[in-house]
């Protein structure tokens, strides 16, 4: 499969990269193809030597230079402007920080997660209700507050979260037209919410399998992962967090509930690499994956709950449920047992990842066909066919990076926005070409499944799509 090289904006400012892994260097070929631009107006701002022959093979500014709360301003200030662009795929810097600096500027804005400055998620003097995306994401929303046609901040929008907010919604359209119900034209977020709950969605599962493979097995006291390693690390070891919806009638034991903000999701008392789900994709089957805290199990739960008054008539259940590569579960494993200190050393996979795919979708579940799984399921091989510096993995991120950046281009002036806001369709559009197979598939699958031979007595058969019944606990 090959996808054009169609440039879909013209962008007259300056592109400011900030970090340049394996995220900025699989978005930067991207963004040369598809967004009119010079290289010189380009400019990266990173911490470590990564991705420095990439930079001048595409004649692009290379700074190397970690970024702190002492220093971010001094390095920045010079490279944004007005109608300029700071794409964030950094670790450990600061994202409200980011924005504010942006707007002082009149620069836009975009960032993969919502990142604090160091320590913010691990740090054991800080609680654990404030180290949650939850208290990350009210930081950033309340920035809201007298900026509504500040310039665009889009936060949170790589492939989960990010992409996967596009697939729920055509999953809903896909959903209501199989099952006989008129969708209408959903225009905003209580027609989307009222859609979700006339179909009765009682779950969403960000449901992803990442089968790569290399043969260059793992080493003690190396961790594996075909992303960003520091990245992956710094989520996993953050409280394992969930949207909590309206059908639950069993709440979770070391479950905790916010004294602030929107109260759509809850945490444990576990990290996210710690506490595991039951899920189903179409390839995989059912496995267990790691209930990792993503910004989308919040603000999913958020956009999509109907209120009454000030009671909650419905809210669906959301959260990730991923299984990654075999290499990268070993290396949770590991990092698990000791005490969620990181290894010495790290690898991610990209010439050496010998097969697999990527099956990253949204798992819908309570409907009149039960549950029903729509994604893409990107292979090795088609990865590097469509794009180069890239895998399965980083390309659905990065081509969503890239279709964020169009939409706030396209529209610049709308302050913080989050995934379930934008133009769905828009976003789809540009990241199709780079998906692979998208698919949609029906299953009777339950979390109810097989389980009866050995413990039945824990399960809440009333209802199997109960979180009781999903999380695993022996």
């Amino acid at each position: 499969m090959t996808t054009s090289h169609k440039v879909h904006v013209e962008f007259p400012g300056r592109i400011l990269f900030v970090g340049f892994g394996s995220i900025g260097q699989g978005t930067l070929p991207l963004v040369l193809r598809h967004i009119g631009i010079s290289p010189e107006r380009i400019t990266i701002v990173t911490a470590e030597d990564k991705g420095q022959e990439e930079a001048q093979k595409y004649g692009i500014k290379f700074i190397k230079e970690r970024l702190t709360r002492e220093n971010y301003r001094r390095v920045l200030t010079p490279l944004l402007g007005r109608g300029d662009f700071l794409i964030n795929v950094s670790v450990e810097v600061s994202s409200v920080a980011l924005i504010k600096l942006c707007w002082e500027k009149g620069s836009m804005y975009l960032d993969t997660c919502i990142e604090p400055w160091p320590g913010g998620y691990t740090d054991p003097t800080v609680p654990a209700a404030k180290r949650t995306n939850y208290a990350l994401r009210e930081e950033a929303l309340a920035l809201r507050v007298g900026n509504p046609r500040a310039p665009t901040a889009v936060l949170t929008h790589g492939a989960n979260p990010g992409l996967v907010s596009h697939f729920l919604k055509q999953a809903l359209l896909n959903i209501a037209k199989d099952t006989g119900v008129d969708a209408g034209q959903p225009a905003g977020r209580a027609d989307w919410a009222n859609l979700a709950r006339k179909l009765s969605i009682k779950v969403v599962h960000v449901a992803e399998r990442d089968s790569q493979t290399t043969d260059k097995p793992k080493k003690m006291g190396e961790f594996v992962n075909t992303w960003s390693v520091d990245g992956f690390v710094s989520e996993g070891c953050q409280p394992a967090e969930m949207g909590w919806g309206s059908h639950e009638k069993n709440f979770p034991r070391d479950g905790k509930r916010h004294d602030f903000g929107s109260g759509a999701a809850i945490y444990l008392m576990q990290p996210g690499a710690g506490t595991r789900v039951r899920t189903w994709t179409p390839k995989a089957g059912h496995f267990y994956g790691f209930c990792i805290t993503h910004s989308e199990a919040i603000s999913i739960a958020d956009y999509y709950t109907v209120l009454q008054g000030s009671q909650v008539a419905y809210r669906p259940t959301s959260h990730y449920a991923y299984h990654p590569s075999d290499s990268a579960v070993m290396s949770v494993h590991e990092l698990a047992g000791r005490n969620f200190v990181q290894q010495e050393h790290q690898r991610i996979l990209m010439d050496e990842i010998t097969g697999g795919i990527d099956e990253l979708g949204v798992l819908l579940a309570g409907h009149k066909k039960n549950a029903y799984w729509y994604g893409s399921q990107l292979s090795i091989q088609e990865a590097r066919k469509l794009a180069p510096y890239n895998n399965a993995t980083s390309l659905q991120v990065c081509v969503a990076v890239l279709s964020g950046v169009i939409w706030a281009m396209e529209n610049p002036n709308l302050g913080v926005i989050e995934p379930d806001e934008m133009d769905y369709k828009r976003n789809l559009e540009i990241c199709m070409p780079y998906l692979g197979p998208v698919v949609g598939e029906y299953t009777e699958w339950t979390p109810l499944h097989e389980r009866e031979r050995l413990f039945p007595e824990d399960l809440d058969k009333s209802d199997p799509w109960q979180f009781k019944n999903v999380r695993v606990v022996w």
